[in-house]
């Protein structure tokens, strides 16, 4: 008979450690958090009872040591592992060392985790089980007729190590950089291709099985808004799809369980082409990221089921009905105008506020670092029809208050109130079409620098009286002129205390604002942290990030024409071929590939002509800003 849990421990990091923690808690388990050194200070282990260090910094070293975390439990008097998602999550050999630790292990029997663990092998046994499948394609016998193709690392997920190759001339590289990408990833750089379908949409099925024989098919999820290739949106079920098509995702969901006699929570995932027919892409032996909407419609707490299932307990025969419609936004640190690109440093603030469901490994005040995946939260919204679980999620993200980092929060926005998301019309090329669009400036900058400056210029509140009646002694003739930047534009603005071109200021405190904008009433919220230089301002209108322009630019800003910094903090992990000072170069040629927060980031010349500089060497450690190399330009003929 399997024991009891009485304490927890969690092999893993950031929001889903806390999301266990909190169940756990709820369950009455004692929870115990490990952590690398830069996330001593992180919420997951403010959240626990008690936290053991794993001493260093990449997950290589820390997280990925199954043997560390199995001491780290026993030190610690935990009797169960979680691992929840990503890192030794899918592993079936941890697995196996929790078990033979003595320890319970949450998650499916290890053998089942390796039958599933290639994706190659996982297909072979789905083929076999009658789960329609897509044909692989040989790469060194492909041909022009095979394009486009989608390459895939065979271990893990997360879209590390793919690609979709559309040029035969592209594939070899493309082959490298996969494998490469994979290797970092998850120790084996096993790659293979298959075709790559156009406007498919990516459809799967949540399952929870017990020790007893039953498998439950939680319903679907639709997960086609992609970003190279992980999921940014998700809903739950995945609107528009037939009845018959619904129950046969179902039928081979559960095939693909009963066929590895699986136990715990698991996903099925299917590629739905555009004219209905659906094909098997993988098995995630773990909970999902996207979970939480799952949760939402059912009514379940899949974190609790599996600890349940890992006691030895019985699920009913039947799960319970769904009801609504949920969906969840992922919230990252990065830009999606600058190809998606990461960002570091500290979250000044986080504040979301509506009735949504907020899963985050962050409050304001922490900092991002370098060696992880820059999600900030998960929003979850549900309620009784789509449409309202979108509009309810859209207005959530909109009010949102997020300062410090840039992040895809108005993309989101963007995203959830988009014709086409609105019409259910989904598909995995959502951002291929309307990026550009989506990722355009904000408007209204311009007044959001006019609040700011008008802030800026307000009496502190526990000034002198004399200094906040005579705070607006400005002559009309001569207005104050503040400059600042935003989003790579700069604005001057030339305010008085009271009328501006279609602007009537109501009121002006230093984090208050209120104007009449073209008659109508906005209230401008200004925040400027002690230790930052940004000015954050949010109002219905948007989010702007706004800095000060200095009156005297100093020199030391300008850098050489040609200079190529680097864009986040991170490795270099490699340089191309032959590349020296004298090569010759031409723009956009890949000169340096730099590995940040688990993706691969290209280093391109900026113009053609010669490399008259190279400061980095593969394996070196970055700076945000530092300087990799100099391409002087070719005089123009």
């Amino acid at each position: 008979m399997t024991p009891q849990i009485s304490s927890l421990l969690v092999a893993n990091r950031g929001e889903i450690a806390v999301r266990i923690f909190r169940t756990a808690r709820d369950l009455g388990l004692a929870t115990v958090a490990v952590h690398s050194d830069p996330d001593a200070d992180a919420l997951h282990v403010r959240a626990a009872d008690a936290a053991v260090r794993l001493p260093g910094a990449a997950p290589a070293d820390t997280y990925l040591r199954g043997d560390l975390v199995i001491k780290a439990a026993l030190a610690a008097g935990a009797d169960a592992v979680h691992p929840g998602y990503g890192f030794l999550s899918e592993n079936a050999d941890f697995a196996r060392q929790v078990q033979d630790s003595g320890l319970t292990w949450i998650g499916p029997p290890p053998e089942a985790i390796e039958a599933m663990a290639s994706k190659t092998r996982a297909k072979e046994l789905m083929r076999a089980a009658g789960v329609p499948l897509l044909d692989p394609v040989d790469p060194a016998t492909a041909t022009p007729a095979d394009l486009p193709l989608l390459l895939k690392a065979a271990a893990g997920g997360g879209g590390r190590g793919m690609r979709v190759v559309r040029d035969l001339d592209a594939l070899k590289e493309a082959l490298r950089a996969a494998s490469a990408e994979a290797v970092s990833a998850f120790g084996d750089g096993e790659v293979f291709a298959e075709p790559y379908v156009e406007r498919g949409r990516h459809v799967e099925v949540q399952i929870l099985a017990d020790a007893h024989g039953t498998v439950w098919a939680l319903g679907t999820r639709d997960c086609s808004l992609q970003r190279r290739h992980q999921k940014v949106i998700e809903e739950a079920p995945a609107p528009g799809l037939p009845d018959t098509l619904r129950e046969s995702l179902h039928a081979a969901a559960v095939a693909a369980a009963r066929a590895v006699s699986y136990r715990g929570a698991g996903t099925v995932e299917f590629l739905v082409t555009a004219d209905g027919r659906p094909y098997f892409l993988e098995m995630n032996t773990r909970l999902q990221v996207e979970h939480p909407v799952t949760e939402a419609v059912f009514g379940l707490d899949l974190v609790a089921l599996q600890l349940r299932v890992a006691e030895g307990a019985a699920l009913p025969l039947t799960p319970p009905q769904p009801t609504g419609h949920a969906v969840e936004a992922r919230l990252y640190a990065e830009d999606p105008a600058q190809d998606w690109r990461p960002q570091t440093g500290v979250l000044h603030t986080l504040d979301i506020p509506g009735q949504v469901r907020i899963d985050t490994g962050f409050t304001g005040g922490d900092t991002v670092g370098i060696h992880y995946d820059p999600m900030l939260a998960k929003v979850v919204a549900h309620a009784p029809t789509r449409a309202e679980a979108v509009r309810a999620l859209a207005h959530a993200l909109a009010g949102a208050r997020i300062h410090g980092l840039t992040t895809n929060r108005e993309l989101l926005v963007g995203s959830l109130r988009h014709p086409e998301f609105g019409a259910a019309q989904l598909d995995t090329g959502f951002y291929d079409r309307h990026l550009a669009a989506l990722t355009e400036t904000a408007p209204d900058a311009g007044t959001a620098a006019l609040a700011a400056a008008l802030a800026e210029a307000a009496p502190a509140p526990d000034a002198p009286l004399a200094a906040r009646l005579g705070g607006w002694r400005n002559v009309r003739s001569q207005p104050q002129t503040r400059r600042y930047t935003s989003a790579g534009s700069e604005y001057e603005v030339q305010y008085h205390p009271v009328d501006h071109p279609g602007v009537r200021v109501l009121s002006a405190e230093r984090h208050l604002v209120t104007l009449e904008v073209d008659g109508i009433r906005r209230m401008f919220h200004v925040k400027r942290n002690s230790n930052s230089t940004e000015v954050y301002v949010d109002s219905a209108l948007g989010a702007h990030t706004l800095t000060p322009v200095p009156r005297f630019p100093d020199p030391q800003d300008r850098t050489e024409p040609g200079s190529l910094l680097a864009p986040m903090p991170g490795t270099v992990v490699r340089v191309a071929d032959g590349l020296a000072p004298g090569s010759h170069v031409t723009a956009g040629q890949p000169l340096l590939w730099l590995e940040a927060m688990k993706m691969e980031h290209r280093i391109l010349a900026p113009a053609s002509g010669t490399l008259t500089a190279l400061h980095a060497v593969t394996g070196q450690q970055v700076e945000f800003g530092a300087l990799l190399a100099v391409v002087q330009e070719e005089p123009q003929p």
